[in-house]
Order: structure tokens, then sequence, then C-alpha cells
């Protein structure tokens, strides 16, 4: 592969190229992950910045619906979007059903938008592994603005804020438990909750958690990357793609607000720094799948199960055993 080709490619927006480099920066062999490092290294010095936007919610809360809607919406404003949509994997066989251009149909035909689904495989978090660098890639392209559609999360699982500018969290009416808004984790991190399915026999429902949500975010600290009135609680309908336009020009406000008072500079750096002690962490992890360091597992392992060593101690022996310090 001519990886100076490829980069130029990307950079004037060709869409199987850019198809080309996702697929090789998601792969895990080992000549494709130099390449691949080639390759971002390379687009790295474009200066194209996309506006990143991180999207969660519990599964059946509509997030598919609303990407079209809002996608659509943008695309029509003459942006060019592309969507980075994580689909969960079978702990048993590691499959994905990546069918997230099926319920996408009419922004999968829009020329200005391109949607790539990818697998979550063992990395939790609700993201990939890989998606920071598919958006790197998506950046180089030429993209305005990337979508982040994590897999069904949870309160812990907020991997997708390391790597957006804007992280959106999205619910349904009437879910039965307006106290999540206190609660820390994935909805404290949120820059705007999203309430969607607001049309309707719903619609009423949709105000009242609304304004639920909206005097729970009062009671949470103020972070100091926010500026007044944030975060917030915002109404929508994506089935009759009913209040986006308020909902694009908070985030638009938000934007650039952070970027005039450094905000937005300072996350990014804050970001590439978590991901480089990331990289260091899974460089580690692989040094445990060599053979020589399976047979060492193994071997304490036995012995940890049968009692003759505690599991601090055997870890440490492994860790002085693969070179990587001790714990």
């Amino acid at each position: 592969m001519d990886i100076s080709e490829l980069a130029d490619r990307i950079a004037k927006g060709d869409r199987r190229a850019l198809a080309r480099a996702i697929t090789l920066v998601e792969s895990s062999r080992a000549d494709h992950r130099d390449q691949a490092a080639a390759l971002l290294e390379r687009l790295r010095t474009g200066g194209r910045e996309a506006l990143r936007i991180g999207l969660s919610g519990t599964p059946g809360v509509g997030k598919s619906t609303f990407i079209e809607g809002f996608g659509g919406m943008l695309t029509g404003d003459g942006l060019r979007v592309a969507v980075l949509a994580v689909d969960p994997s079978s702990a048993r066989s590691g499959g994905s059903i990546l069918g997230d251009k099926t319920r996408m149909e009419r922004l999968s035909r829009d020329p200005n938008a391109f949607i790539r689904p990818s697998p979550s495989q063992t990395h939790l978090g609700g993201v990939a592994r890989r998606s920071r660098e598919a958006v790197a890639l998506c950046e180089a392209a030429g993209f305005d603005v990337v979508l982040i559609e994590t897999v069904g999360v949870g309160q812990s699982e907020t991997v997708v804020a390391e790597m957006s500018d804007l992280f959106l969290l999205l619910l349904a009416p009437a879910g039965g438990d307006e106290l999540q808004g206190v609660k820390r984790g994935i909805m404290e991190i949120a820059d705007l909750i999203v309430i969607n399915k607001a049309d309707g026999d719903l619609k009423s429902a949709a105000t009242r958690t609304c304004s639920d949500y909206s005097g729970a975010l009062r009671l949470l600290r103020k972070r100091p990357q926010d500026p007044e009135g944030f975060p917030k609680a915002l109404m929508v309908s994506a089935l009759e793609e009913t209040g986006f336009r308020k909902l694009w020009d908070e985030m638009q406000a938000l934007t650039e607000w952070r970027r005039a008072n450094g905000h937005w500079t300072a996350r990014r750096a804050a970001q590439a720094r978590y991901w480089f002690e990331e990289e260091v962490r899974q460089g580690l992890l692989a040094q445990l799948r060599t053979d020589d360091a399976r047979a060492a597992l193994q071997s304490l392992g036995g012995q940890v199960a049968e009692g003759r060593l505690t599991p601090s101690v055997a870890a440490a022996q492994l860790l002085a055993q693969i070179g990587g310090g001790q714990a």
C-alpha cells in the first residue's frame, strides 16, 4: 500500500480512500499498525479541524433516527457530515451486526455524508478502540462535523467524551428515574441532555422529563468549561425532525464560547495526553500476549489458584519477568 498516495486521496476527500484508511487503522496486524501510524502522522499536519460530537443513550432511545434527521439538517446547510457508528460485538462469537447504514437509509445516500459502522470488539467504554483514529481521518478528509454514535451505554462507559468536543446524551421521555440527573458518571459529563420522542402521546411526558432534568442539572456543580446555563436539557423529535435547529444553535453557542475562552484548545490537549497514556497501557497489555508471558501467566495463575501465592505477589513476579517493572 502506498501511504503517500492514500494520504493524498484522503486529503482530497476521496470517500473510498477514507473507508480503506479506516479499515487499515482498525486492523490489529503489526504491519498494518505501522502503516496506520505513518498515515496518521502524514495527515496530522493538514490543519483541518471538525466539530466532534459524541452521542450516547440507551438502546431504543432513537440514536440512529436522531442522527439521520440531524445529519440531514446539517448537510442541508452545506456541511459535510461523517458518522462513526459503533456496534456492540457478541461476547460469544465476536461478531457484530453493523446495521447502522440500513437504519440511516436516507443519510447514507446523501453525497455530503459518510457513514462507517465499526465493531466495539472487546473494548469497553461504548466505542471501538480505534474510533479516535477514525475521527482524525474524517477530519483530514475535510468533514465539518463528525458524529460518534456509541453502543447503548451505562454510567461508567464514558470514553466517547475523551474524543469529542461536545457530548450529547439522548434520553427517552418517562424513563422512570429522573434521579439519574444527579448521578455521577455519564450524566455528569454530558454537555447537552436531549429528550427524544417529544411527539404524539409522549410529548407531554417529554416536557415533564425535560423540566425534571433541567432542575436536576442545576444541582450539579458548575464546570469551568461551561458558560452560564450549561449543561442544559432540550427536547427534540427525531421522528418529526423538530427541535434540531434549536439544538444546533445551542451547540454552536457552547462551541464558540469554549473557543473564545481557551477551553477548546485545552480540552483537545488533555484528550491527546489521555490517548497517549491509553496507548502505553495497551502496549503493556500486549506484552502479556507473548508466548513467554502466557506460559508465566499460566504457571503463576496455577500457584495462585492452589493458594501458594497471593494475587498481588504473583502479579509482581509476572511484571518483573516481562520487564514491565513491579506493581
